[in-house]
């Protein structure tokens, strides 16, 4: 099985949230986020940029672990994401999973979906679009 990179690989946002590896799910990585004063925003609720940090860090996960299973290296650099937030995030760990829509050899198009204790119903989901440059020699 594919592994995606360490923990550095992370962005130093995504680290200071606490974001890691969960597990894998069919080839994919779920991706995980433990409540604390790091994420609150409100009281006893996830702030919308640690959920949406979360999104983007499944995001991007998902896309590395789909590029080292085709054994090809990109240098990846956001276009654009966008973020839906659909209930409120408790507090409890909530959890992330992108799906690669389109990988084309310059940009690759993914959604992310996050949940708490049903994938069924997520808080939130993105759609990310991230350029894959040519890693410089």
């Amino acid at each position: 099985m594919a592994d995606i990179p360490d923990i550095e690989a992370l962005t130093p946002y995504a680290r200071s949230l606490g974001i890691a590896l969960d597990r894998w799910e069919d080839g994919t990585p779920i991706m995980a986020v433990s409540f604390d004063e790091m994420v609150e925003g409100r009281p006893d609720h996830y702030h919308g940029g640690a959920t949406g940090g979360l999104l983007e860090t499944a995001g991007y996960a998902a896309l590395r672990a789909e590029l080292a299973r085709l054994e090809r290296e990109a240098v990846l650099k956001p276009i654009n994401i966008t973020v839906q937030y659909l209930a409120a995030g408790k507090s409890r760990t909530s959890y992330a999973r992108g799906r690669i829509t389109k990988l084309g050899r310059r940009s690759a198009n993914i959604t992310v979906e996050a949940w708490q204790d049903d994938p069924a119903r997520p808080i939130a989901t993105a759609v990310m679009n991230v350029l894959m440059a040519e890693p410089s020699g």
